[in-house]
């Protein structure tokens, strides 16, 4: 079934919700009155395009389809979500409210907003109980966070689907229980933007200085343990009370300047603004953005590889959508199955800047182990003491494959029984071969150290795929010895 978004206001925050939906699948239709507007989500979708699908192990939806609409009408006709990301003007976002509600009264209404509360934006609706801040943080596609912020107007019931919705594209929905002027996380970025404009205007730090005290350090800490975590990190054995006990003095102790704020003249401006210039003006902000979209999904991955923070609602999200590939929903057809889909990270590449040989392996193995978990054999099972085994592999470089390329990984069975399974994998970029991998591998009782039969369930997957691969042309690389010739 399809389905589809709104989002009204096409700019930086617009232009990443709209590209988290259409890259999960959803169509969407934009309207914003800025000339440019097309232009410039279409950058912004070019970055998340390359960006998002290297955070997924399994294989992305079909993009919807994007429309740029004529009319706020027009745009919203018809969807199941709508984010409303217009400029930060009170008046402005209620008459947004009021020309969507003239058509689509019971449509859910999130609100980019990173100030107003709900019911300040709720205020005259036509039906307020549908209006709601769904606060997201830049990079959109890339970061999960969306601050979920209803009123005592709000339909509850809505906000538990918008929540459900958000989780569908990835994100993870934080439910602020009490409206607050910022919400949260913004109200920790006020303080520390306060505090560092105050260091560079008493010419204590500059710009650039501070920004290497934060990614040098408590930056690394907060983006994989948050703040309380890190504290009770610091406490030693004895946790949080040690800690608090420790570092509770402070509080009382002239360090910071929040409840002050520097007058903000031209000259603090300019201050700020040519510091800032100095320390990252060598990039345009585009390539500001791909380098920190790469350095993000590094990051997140290594999170994800770890099943920790940000990196735990990357593969939850994963699992949400494997369960409908897995379930027997993924057609089985006489031709190799598409199983992974991967991009091809900085830790990949060697010094040539060419993916390294491990990482064909590993793109191979990827590609294997979904299929394994296709038919029945994941971790779960692994779990129960079996699992399949790889016996023997052997890789035929075909291409090269750099940065940034996107690779996709098939899988055809070239024999099954109730103890082997012989499979022929091809790692493609744009169609075409950049390595190919046979692999034998044994179904083994782990505890026995020995090969046994595998189960009736994992055969009554399985083997409905062998007999449907059984006519395929052999490739032609099956069982060739090294270095003889084609």
């Amino acid at each position: 079934m399809e389905r589809k978004a709104a989002i009204i206001g096409g700019g930086v925050i617009g232009g990443g919700w709209a590209a988290r939906f259409l890259l999960n699948g959803w169509n969407v239709s934009v309207f914003d009155p800025d000339p440019e507007a097309a232009r410039k989500i279409g950058e912004v979708l070019a970055n998340a395009r390359a960006a998002l699908p290297a955070l997924s192990d399994i294989p992305m939806l079909a993009e919807g389809t994007l429309t740029m609409a004529d009319t706020i009408t027009e745009a919203v006709e018809g969807a199941e979500y709508i984010q409303e990301s217009v400029s930060e003007r009170l008046e402005l976002k209620h008459r947004v409210f009021a020309q969507i509600q003239q058509s689509c009264p019971e449509t859910l209404i999130g609100s980019s907003t990173s100030g107003f509360k709900p019911s300040e934006l709720q205020q005259n609706a036509a039906n307020p109980a549908m209006i709601f801040v769904a606060h997201p943080f830049n990079p959109v596609y890339l970061l999960p966070l969306a601050e979920v912020v209803p009123s005592p107007a709000s339909d509850l019931a809505a906000i538990e689907r918008a929540k459900e919705i958000l989780r569908e594209i990835g994100m993870f929905p934080l439910h602020v229980r009490k409206e607050i002027d910022a919400h949260i996380a913004d109200r920790f970025l006020e303080a520390v933007w306060r505090e560092a404009l105050w260091l560079v205007k008493d010419g204590i730090a500059t710009t650039e200085e501070i920004d290497e005290a934060i990614r040098m350090g408590f930056g690394l800490r907060w983006g994989q343990m948050g703040l309380f975590e890190t504290y009770r990190v610091a406490g030693g054995e004895a946790g949080m009370k040690h800690f608090m006990a420790q570092f509770g003095p402070c509080l009382q102790w002239p360090w910071t300047k929040l409840t002050d704020v520097p007058e903000f003249t031209d000259e603090l401006v300019d201050l700020i603004a040519g510091q800032s210039d100095e320390q990252s003006g060598a990039y345009t902000i585009r390539e500001l953005e791909r380098i920190r979209d790469s350095n993000l999904v590094g990051f997140l991955r290594a999170l994800k590889d770890r099943d920790w923070g940000a990196g735990k609602v990357l593969r939850e999200h994963d699992e949400r959508r494997r369960t409908g590939f897995a379930d027997g929903t993924h057609e089985i057809s006489a031709a190799p199955m598409v199983m992974a889909q991967m991009q091809v990270l900085p830790s990949w590449i060697d010094y040539n800047g060419h993916m390294t040989e491990s990482r064909y392996l590993f793109a191979s193995s990827e590609t294997v182990d979904a299929f394994l978990r296709f038919i029945g054999a994941d971790m779960e099972y692994v779990a129960g003491g079996h699992s399949y085994y790889t016996a023997e592999s052997h890789i035929m470089h075909r291409g090269e494959a750099k940065l940034g390329d996107h690779l996709t990984g098939t899988l055809q069975v070239l024999f099954a029984d109730e103890k082997r399974l012989h499979v022929f994998i091809s790692i493609k970029k744009g169609g075409q071969d950049v390595a190919t991998v046979e692999q034998m591998l044994l179904h083994v009782d782990m505890k026995a150290g020995r090969a046994c039969n595998a189960p009736k369930a994992i055969l009554d997957r399985l083997l409905p795929i062998a007999a449907a691969h059984a006519d395929l042309p052999r490739p032609k690389a099956v069982g060739r010895a090294t270095g003889q010739r084609g």
